[in-house]
C-alpha cells in the first residue's frame, strides 16, 4: 500500500504509540490529523510535528464523534487512513470486590463499541478514495490474556475478531484494507503502571512495524514478542498463558 500524500486520522494521537505513528506518517509526506480528549496534550504534539493538525475530542461521545466526522468531511474533504489507537485499561485481578463490571463496562467502550461507531461513520468517506486503509490496534492479550488486565485483554479479543470480520468483508466490496497491530508490552505512560517502563519495546519500533505492514500488505501485525506467544498459542494455549502470566 502507498502510505504518501495521504490524509490519515489517528485517535489517541497525543502520545505513546499514536503520536509515534503520526511522527513516521508526517515524515512521508501525509497530512495527519491526531485526536484525544485534552486539547493541550494534543496542541503540544502536533507542535513537534510537521503537516499534522489535532481535534480534540471524545470518543466514547456519540455527540462528539458525529462532531469530528462532520469536522474530517467540512474541513478536509477526504480521508485515507483511519487508524483506532485509542484506548483504556485498568490493572486488577480478577475476585471478590474489584468492581470488574465497571471496569470492563469502560474498558468495552474504549475499546470495542467506540471503534465500531466511529469507523462505521467514516466508512463513506473512507470508500472515496482509490485506495483507504483502517487500523485496529489490539494487543499480545487478544490472543492470551493477562491476568492483571482481564477485561481490557477481553476487549482487545473482541475487537480482534471484528477486526477479522470487518477485514473479509470489505475486501469483497470496498477498496479499504483492514490491518491489525498487534504489539506486546509497550514503554508508554499508558503501561508504566505494569512494568512497560521497565520491559515495555520503545513505541517507535511500533510504529515502525505499522509502516512495514503497510508496505508489505501485511493485514495482521505481530510485533515483537507477540509474534513469539502467538506461535505458542498455535502449539499449546496453556502454555502461552503460562508464559504471558509467568510471575505475576
Amino acid at each position: 500500500m502507498n502510505i504518501t500524500n495521504k490524509t490519515v486520522l489517528i485517535t489517541g494521537g497525543g502520545s505513546g504509540i499514536g503520536f509515534e505513528i503520526a511522527k513516521l506518517l508526517s515524515q512521508k509526506g501525509n497530512k495527519v490529523i491526531i485526536t484525544g480528549r485534552t486539547e493541550s496534550k494534543l496542541q503540544k504534539a502536533a507542535g513537534q510535528l510537521n503537516n499534522v493538525s489535532f481535534i480534540a475530542t471524545n470518543v466514547n461521545s456519540e455527540t462528539a464523534v458525529n462532531s469530528l466526522v462532520d469536522r474530517i468531511n467540512s474541513e478536509y474533504g477526504a480521508l485515507d487512513i483511519l487508524i483506532n489507537n485509542a484506548g483504556a485499561a485498568s490493572v486488577y485481578k480478577l475476585g471478590v470486590g474489584v468492581n470488574a463490571y465497571d471496569k470492563a463496562a469502560n474498558e468495552i467502550q474504549t475499546n470495542y463499541l467506540s471503534i465500531i461507531r466511529l469507523t462505521e461513520k467514516l466508512l463513506p468517506i473512507l470508500s472515496n478514495p482509490a485506495e483507504a486503509a483502517i487500523v485496529n490496534v489490539t494487543s499480545i492479550v487478544a490472543f492470551v490474556p493477562g491476568i492483571n488486565l482481564p477485561t481490557y485483554a477481553a476487549s482487545k479479543a473482541a475487537l480482534h475478531s471484528y477486526s477479522q470480520a470487518l477485514r473479509y468483508t470489505l475486501a469483497a466490496t470496498t477498496n479499504i484494507k483492514v490491518f491489525e497491530l498487534m504489539p506486546p508490552l509497550v514503554n508508554t505512560d499508558f503501561s508504566e503502571e505494569i512494568g512497560g517502563k521497565e520491559n515495555g519495546m520503545p513505541p517507535e519500533e511500533v510504529a515502525e512495524g505499522l509502516i512495514k505492514g503497510f508496505e508489505n500488505d501485511e493485514y495482521e501485525l505481530h510485533i515483537g514478542k507477540t509474534a513469539d506467544i502467538y506461535k505458542l498459542f498455535l502449539s499449546s494455549p496453556q502454555d502461552a498463558l503460562n508464559a504471558l502470566n509467568q510471575g505475576r
